[in-house]
């Protein structure tokens, strides 16, 4: 059987950054639609407490989300080696598509088909596929990815994932300041070598009552606009499920590789929330009885990029990569776990072996 391996890789960080100051200005409504009386200096500092969200990135005007996906994967693709027309899948993951300056959400042609033309590939056998999934997108995109190559169906697949959820977000929501925009993606290969690649993956549905932890709804404030919808989250309610699944999930999939916590080199972990992320790693070590582990094992991003959604862990992935991550670099033979939770609610991880 064919495993899956990660031959090129590529993201595009846009160059609008966004600090607190660019928020003095809101005004905010709580989770009751009711005005929080304080000023938004104050809530923008308890804000960046939490979170540790100092900045994030937002898309240039006159540009869209297909625009960065196309961006990231041409260089992905350049990175590879490849040429493009030999692709045979594109899976795009996303959630919102392309999004238009008034917040209009497009699937029409999906966003995988628009890449593909912007990348002007011109074969009918590349296949095109939209991954909607929440924020665990990605990452299930290169599972289906690396399904498809297991299958015998591909040979070579170009995985991004893109987002542009700064024009989905609520005005008056303070959850605003977590989201930004960016995009990024690997291309795959299959390789008849076992020691390496795509090891053991793992996907968890919760769509029950968490169903509605995250979703599109009417602005909090009630006098604003009620005809459109944006973005919302139940911050609470994600933290208590994320911790209490999440390590789980992560552990189930090091231990469907036959690994220990200790042979991991880096674990990529969607950037949600800093407070959250360090959360979830702390309690994924104490399930192996571990108090102390060094922090580097972990990186982080959302102090800087704060929450691009399913283009957080390829970012990150190919941020060490190109060593642009200051101390951070991949063992060359090294174990990658790559995990990630969202919209659904849906949790996934990868295990993947660099060599």
């Amino acid at each position: 059987m064919p495993n899956t391996i990660i031959i090129g890789s590529g993201s595009y960080i846009p160059s609008l950054t966004i600090s607190g100051k660019d928020f003095e200005d809101s005004v905010f409504y709580d989770d009751n639609n009711v005005l929080i009386d304080k000023p938004s200096k104050e809530v923008i500092q308890k804000f960046v407490e939490i979170t540790e969200i100092e900045e994030r990135r937002y898309l240039e005007p006159g540009m869209v989300n297909s625009d960065m996906a196309a961006k990231a994967a041409k260089i992905a693709i350049e990175d590879s080696g490849i040429d493009p027309e030999s692709l045979d899948y594109i899976i795009s993951a996303t959630n919102f598509g392309d999004v238009d300056e008034h917040g209009q959400q497009s699937f029409m042609p999906s966003l995988s088909a628009i890449i593909k033309n912007k990348l002007g590939i011109a074969n009918p056998r590349c296949v095109n596929y939209d991954m909607i999934f929440g924020c665990p997108g990605w990452i299930e995109a290169l599972i289906l990815a690396d399904t498809l190559i297991k299958a015998g169906k591909a040979k070579t697949i170009l995985v991004v994932g893109s987002e542009t959820l700064s024009k989905v977000t609520d005005s008056f929501d303070r959850n605003k300041m977590i989201f930004a925009d960016g995009a990024a993606g690997v291309v795959v290969q299959a390789t008849e070598r076992e020691d390496v690649g795509i090891l053991s993956t793992n996907t968890l549905c919760f769509n029950g009552e968490e169903i509605e932890y995250l979703e599109n709804a009417r602005s909090l404030n009630p006098m604003a606009d009620q005809s459109k919808k944006y973005i919302r989250m139940r911050g609470r309610k994600i933290y208590e499920f994320a911790l209490k699944h999440v390590p789980d999930a992560m552990k189930a999939t090091v231990e469907k590789a036959g690994l220990s916590i200790e042979q991991l080199d880096k674990i990529l972990l969607h950037q949600a929330n800093a407070k959250m992320d360090h959360a979830i790693i702390s309690r994924l070590f104490k399930l192996y009885g571990i108090s102390n582990y060094d922090h580097s094992v972990a990186p982080m991003t959302i102090q800087r990029f704060g929450n691009s959604s399913v283009a957080t862990v390829p970012t990150m992935y190919d941020l060490i990569k190109r060593g642009r991550m200051e101390g951070q670099h991949f063992d060359p033979k090294g174990y990658v776990l790559m995990a990630s939770v969202g919209a659904g609610m849906n949790i996934n991880a990868v295990i993947y072996k660099h060599g």
